[in-house]
């Protein structure tokens, strides 16, 4: 009977995965609706927590779901896609959601030297022990929603605070970040890819510090 319900989980896992990215293309849509006109790059403002917070978490839904997917995978062969998978994903989200708590808190519109520095030290932080150890971490605790939660913040620290520096309501941004962390979260740590995307956003905020009006989006408007 176990035996049985191991390869029902086993099967339903493909399933589990398809749901997902069905509702990462969901959060998406409706993300790129909500955000329209609304990047103000350096400048731009957050509104109300209410406000911000209902466009925060379907963006993290949006960007973090696919690089989840081997991990939802798991849990789905392990305990059931409905009984596991469910928890797992709000659990997740919730913890992304916290963080959109702590960025509405420090967040204020900015001048760009400061998006540079943020930006350069992304990249700094994309080679220390403290992101390998969690993007480590990230491909293998699947225990809880909240766990793996905490160790994707961990290894998604830099690029997150590179988004929320030069353009927290930017599509196209929110989308070139999306690419990496998927990258990172679905591959292992290889010195031959990582060292020159660390140097890419490295050379990105050097360029924001030198050169602002050259970076799209960056500047408001006139």
């Amino acid at each position: 009977m176990r035996a049985m319900v191991a390869t029902e989980s086993r099967n339903l896992a493909p399933a589990a995965v398809a749901a997902t990215l069905v509702l990462a293309v969901a959060c998406w849509a409706l993300t790129v609706e909500q955000m329209s006109g609304m990047n103000m790059g350096v400048a731009t403002g957050l509104g109300s927590v209410a406000f911000f917070l209902g466009l925060w978490a379907p963006m993290m839904a949006a960007m973090m779901l696919p690089g989840a997917t081997v991990a939802i995978s798991q849990r789905a062969s392990n305990s059931g896609p409905v009984r596991a998978v469910a928890p797992f994903v709000t659990s997740y989200i919730a913890v992304w959601t916290a963080v959109g708590v702590l960025v509405y808190l420090l967040y204020r519109p900015h001048g760009t030297l400061l998006a540079g520095i943020v930006v350069i030290a992304a990249g700094v932080y994309e080679l220390t022990p403290i992101k390998r150890r969690s993007r480590r971490r990230c491909r293998e605790r699947v225990d809880s929603g909240f766990g793996f939660g905490l160790e994707c913040v961990g290894s998604s620290a830099g690029l997150m605070a590179m988004l929320i520096a030069i353009g927290v309501m930017s599509i196209g941004w929110m989308a070139a970040i999306t690419v990496v962390l998927v990258t990172q979260k679905l591959l292992p740590a290889r010195l031959a890819l990582d060292l020159p995307i660390a140097l890419a956003i490295v050379a990105l905020g050097l360029v924001i510090v030198v050169s602002p009006s050259s970076v799209p989006g960056l500047m408001p408007p006139m």
